[in-house]
């Protein structure tokens, strides 16, 4: 690494950690219903929203009508983004005049942009209209990243409340997440993309002449919109089939370190909002220390090992799928934070990592994106973890696990194994159909451990709803379309429900004051113990499959 790139990641750190009380302050105004300096600005359109639907957005909802409203929003725009691929070829702004998406493209499209995954088995420029990919895909990319801070508001409301069976309104929670964090975001980033060269335009594809003589057609279209929101809503879908690679989506070294920037930014701050809003910002901070210690490590190992020699690759780093305008560094940079964050975007080959380096962002997926993760999705989970710590520390010392006040039980504790087993259910389960069957295997670019991982990455990514791929792997068939497409429901909505079922039970105990038995949540302790659960029962889970992939690849290459 050169001092430059030294410095780029110092500068990195210190702006995330800066900016996490400034906007996470702001966004527990927001959701608590206060004056902030947006409201002027979208007000009346929030209640104009509210009147067009038919919502009364002071009127609160238990747990499972919070739920209802959840799953009927989603499996309408399931409906909708499927149907408008399927007639995309007569609908109109469609100037490369594509055709209607085949049906298990579609179905696997759909699901990945509802679940806040954006899989893409499809090459945009040449599969997808301006009109899908912004009224679908970009559509989804806000309501997507907003459903995941709905639930995470539900889960808080349940810790700070008590005796009740009411976790606010979903309908609100949504209206206010879109209009007044992820829409102003998504706006100013897009101007600030817009001016780095980042096309935002409704062009035709323009046919140039190469210095070669030879003819090439270049993309066009709205793209900066649908970037900026991929990022700031760790979403990932790309405009273009390289995705952050090409240089119509990320054009120079500012837009690239921004877009990285974007990625963290909302999951970071919402661990201050958590904090703030269960009335303990120690413990928010808690949270964010836990998952950047975590964040750290596994891009240490990741630097050390792509910088690192092999005589079998001459002694020299491996350049092989970088981004080479960004370096090395940029290049990891980005698969580990991505990977941490549930946000399948990419700007260099994944499939070209060292084995260490994958196995990190691997990793990072098979955790439950909790690493920061997804927007609210990120942050939910890892209460799951937190959940399953405390009870834990109750274990040892004889008494009944208290989090935040309220009395973890048995019923909290099941359904927070659930959420734990739901995607690892997916991850290796269909890993394992897919690496014994003749359509799993023919997708396969590699053989061997490097074949294995390119799978069992898939399946990672789909169960914790990220999108990215290694790409060695042609997934665009009916097996994989159809097989991923059900991971990602799984890893979406098998995770939600048992988190909306722990609020809607949890906000109907009582808050025992702390005393001198009570187990600290904010301290170094409950930050080593919490690292330690997380790491084990990933490593119980997922040990044994790693061993087949990159783990082996690694030692093959070193020896």
């Amino acid at each position: 690494m050169t001092a430059q790139d030294v410095i780029q990641v110092i500068l990195y750190f210190a702006l995330l950690i800066g900016l996490t009380p400034v906007l996470g302050n702001y966004m527990s105004q927001v959701f608590n219903g206060e004056r902030h300096f947006m409201l002027p600005i979208f007000g009346w359109l929030e209640r104009l929203i509210y009147k067009f639907i038919g919502v009364n957005p002071y009127e609160e909802m238990n747990w499972k009508s919070f739920a209802r409203g959840l799953l009927l929003f989603n499996l309408i725009g399931f409906v909708f983004l499927f149907i408008i691929q399927l007639t995309q070829g007569y609908l109109p702004m469609n100037p490369g005049h594509l055709p209607n998406v085949l049906w298990h493209s579609a179905f696997n499209t759909s699901v990945s942009f509802v679940t806040n995954t954006n899989w893409q088995g499809y090459a945009g420029e040449t599969t997808l209209s301006y009109f899908v990919q912004m009224v679908g895909l970009t559509v989804q990319n806000f309501v997507s990243a907003a459903t995941g801070i709905a639930v995470l508001l539900a889960i808080i409301r349940g810790f700070s409340r008590k005796t009740t069976d009411q976790l606010g309104n979903f309908w609100t929670d949504l209206t206010r997440s879109t209009l007044y964090v992820l829409l102003p975001l998504s706006i100013v980033f897009a101007i600030v993309l817009v001016s780095q060269g980042v096309v935002q335009n409704f062009k035709t594809y323009e046919t140039v002449q190469t210095l070669q003589g030879a003819q090439q057609i270049i993309p066009m279209g709205p793209a900066a919109s649908q970037i900026a929101i991929k990022q700031i809503g760790t979403n990932g879908g790309g405009f273009f089939n390289a995705n952050s690679a090409h240089p119509f989506e990320n054009p120079t070294p500012l837009s690239n370190f921004l877009e990285m920037l974007f990625i963290l930014l909302i999951p970071a701050a919402l661990t201050y909002t958590y904090g703030k809003m269960v009335g303990s910002t120690r413990h928010g901070w808690t949270i964010f220390s836990v998952m950047m210690i975590l964040l750290v490590t596994g891009l240490s190992i990741s630097l050390y090992a792509e910088y690192s020699t092999n005589p079998v690759f001459g002694n020299l780093p491996l350049m092989e799928g970088k981004e080479t305008r960004f370096g090395i560094t940029n290049s990891v940079l980005w698969s580990t934070f991505t990977s941490a964050a549930s946000n399948g975007s990419v700007n260099t080959m994944l499939d070209s990592l060292s084995p260490l380096a994958g196995m990190v962002a691997m990793i990072n997926l098979m955790l439950g994106e909790i690493i920061f993760g997804g927007v609210g999705a990120g942050m939910y989970g890892m209460v799951i973890f937190i959940i399953l710590t405390v009870f834990i520390a109750g274990l040892m010392v004889g008494r009944t696990p208290e989090y935040l006040g309220k009395k973890i039980e048995a019923f909290e504790v099941q359904m927070a194994i659930i959420a734990i087993l739901a995607p690892s259910f997916v991850i290796l389960l269909f890993t394992a159909w897919a690496s014994v069957s003749s359509a799993g295997l023919s997708g396969l670019n590699n053989s061997g451990a490097h074949g294995f991982s390119e799978i069992l990455y898939a399946y990672s990514s789909a169960a914790g709803n990220n999108g990215s791929a290694f790409a060695g792997l042609n997934a665009n068939t009916v097996f994989y379309n159809i097989t991923l497409g059900l991971g990602m429901l799984i890893g979406r909505f098998g995770v939600i429900l048992p988190v909306l079922a722990i609020a809607g039970n949890i906000a109907k105990k009582k808050i025992t004051p702390p005393s001198a038995g009570t187990f600290r949540t904010d301290n170094w302790l409950f930050i080593g113990l919490l690292i330690a659960v997380i790491l084990i029962v990933g490593g119980l889970t997922f040990f044994p499959a790693l061993s087949l992939g990159p783990i082996i690849e690694h030692l093959i290459m070193t020896n």
